[in-house]
C-alpha cells in the first residue's frame, strides 16, 4: 500500500479484506482468493503486492511466512491477526475484523478532515491577509506599478509562513506512520502525551488492538506468555510493548496476567477489572471481544473530541488576532487624523 495513510487507502484496504474474507468463507482457497482479488484491484501497488504474496504461497510458504517475506505490505497488527487466523482456521473472520477496523479508521479521519475544513480555509485566508501592512503596501504598489519595493518581501514572507505550515503538517503525517522504528515511535508517542484527548484516544486504540490480538491468539491456543508478547507488538504502542516485554520472568514466577495488569500503570482500571473477571470466569475470549469494541469506540470518540477542540482553538486564535489587528488599524488611523487636524 502507500506510505501515507489516507481515508481512500484505508477504504481500499477494508474492501480488499472484506472481499478476501467473503471468498474464503465461501470456500475459495486462499491462493485463488489472492489471485482474484489482485486482478480486480484498482491499485497497481496492491496488485503487485498480492501477486508477490500469491507467488510465495504457491512456492510452498504459509501465509505467515509469505507476509514476512513480502516486506512493507502490511502493518504489524494486520500480520498478527492474519497469522493467528491461519493457525486457528478462522482466516475469513480475521479478514472481516481487519476490514471493519480499517473502515472505522477511514471514517474517523474523514470526519476529522471535514470537521476542520472551514477552519483551515479561514486559517489560509488569515495567513494570506496578515500582516495587514505588508498586504496594503503590496496592493498600493501594484496600483502604482511599483512592485519592486514590496513584491519580493511579500512573497518571501508568505513563502516562509505557508512553507513552515505545510512542512509541519507533512512532518507530522510522516512521523505518525506505523512503519517507523521502535525508538522513533516511542519519541512520537512521548510528544503526544502533552495533548490530553489525543493521548487518551491513541491509548484506547492501542488497547483495542491489543484486545483483538489477544482474543485471536488465545483462541488459537497460543501460550499466554507468547500471546501477550505478540499482541503487545501488534498494539502499536512502544510504551505498552516495553511493559509487556518485562513480564516473562514474573510469568515464570507464577504471576497471572491479571495480577501484572493491576500492578501496571499502562492499563486503565476498566481494562484491569474486566480482564480479571474474564480470567476468573473462564470467559476471557468474550471479555476481550467486548474490550476491543469498547476501546475502539472510546478511542475514536476521543480523537473526534480532540479534533473539535483543535478546530476551536485555531478558529479562536484567528478571530482574536483579526480583532487585535482591526483595533490597532483604527487606533493608528484616528491618531494620524488627530495629528493632521492639530
Amino acid at each position: 500500500m502507500s506510505w501515507l495513510v489516507t481515508p481512500g487507502s484505508l477504504n481500499r484496504r477494508a474492501e480488499l479484506y472484506d472481499q478476501l474474507g467473503s471468498m474464503i468463507a465461501a470456500g475459495v482457497p486462499l491462493l485463488k482468493s489472492l489471485e482474484m482479488a489482485g486482478r480486480q484491484s484498482r491499485s497497481g501497488a496492491t496488485r503487485r503486492y498480492l501477486a508477490r504474496l500469491a507467488g510465495e504461497i504457491n512456492a510452498g510458504f504459509t501465509l505467515t511466512d509469505s507476509m514476512a517475506r513480502v516486506h512493507g505490505w502490511l502493518p504489524e497488527f494486520d500480520r498478527a491477526i492474519l497469522s493467528v487466523g491461519e493457525q486457528s482456521g478462522r482466516l475469513d473472520s480475521s479478514f472481516k475484523l481487519l476490514g471493519q477496523f480499517c473502515a472505522a479508521r477511514s471514517r474517523i479521519i474523514r470526519d476529522t478532515i471535514s470537521g476542520m475544513f472551514m477552519t483551515l480555509v479561514t486559517l489560509h485566508v488569515f495567513l494570506l491577509i496578515f500582516p495587514l501592512g505588508l498586504l496594503i503596501q503590496f496592493v498600493v504598489d501594484g496600483f502604482m506599478n511599483q512592485h519592486g519595493a514590496s513584491f519580493f518581501p511579500f512573497l518571501l514572507e508568505k513563502g516562509l509562513v505557508f512553507g513552515g505550515l505545510y512542512g509541519a503538517v507533512f512532518f507530522l503525517v510522516f512521523a505518525c506512520q506505523g512503519r517507523r522504528g521502535l525508538q522513533w515511535r516511542a519519541f512520537v508517542e512521548s510528544l503526544f502525551q502533552f495533548a490530553p484527548f489525543l493521548r487518551t484516544g491513541l491509548r484506547s486504540l492501542a488497547l483495542s488492538r491489543l484486545s483483538a490480538s489477544l482474543e485471536a491468539l488465545l483462541n488459537a491456543g497460543v501460550n499466554v506468555t507468547r500471546a501477550w508478547e505478540i499482541a503487545a507488538g501488534a498494539a502499536g504502542s512502544p510504551r505498552l510493548l516495553r511493559e509487556v516485554q518485562s513480564w516473562p520472568p514474573q510469568f515464570e514466577a507464577g504471576e497471572t496476567p491479571s495480577g501484572l495488569i493491576n500492578q501496571s500503570r499502562c492499563f486503565p482500571e476498566v481494562f484491569a477489572n474486566l480482564y480479571q473477571t474474564g480470567e476468573i470466569s473462564g470467559k476471557l475470549d468474550e471479555t476481550l471481544g467486548r474490550l476491543q469494541v469498547y476501546y475502539q469506540e472510546e478511542g475514536f470518540r476521543n480523537l473526534k473530541l480532540f479534533s473539535r477542540i483543535l478546530n476551536g482553538v485555531i478558529y479562536a486564535a484567528v478571530v482574536i488576532t483579526v480583532a487585535i489587528n482591526i483595533i490597532q488599524f483604527w487606533m493608528h488611523y484616528y491618531a494620524a487624523a488627530l495629528s493632521a487636524g492639530g
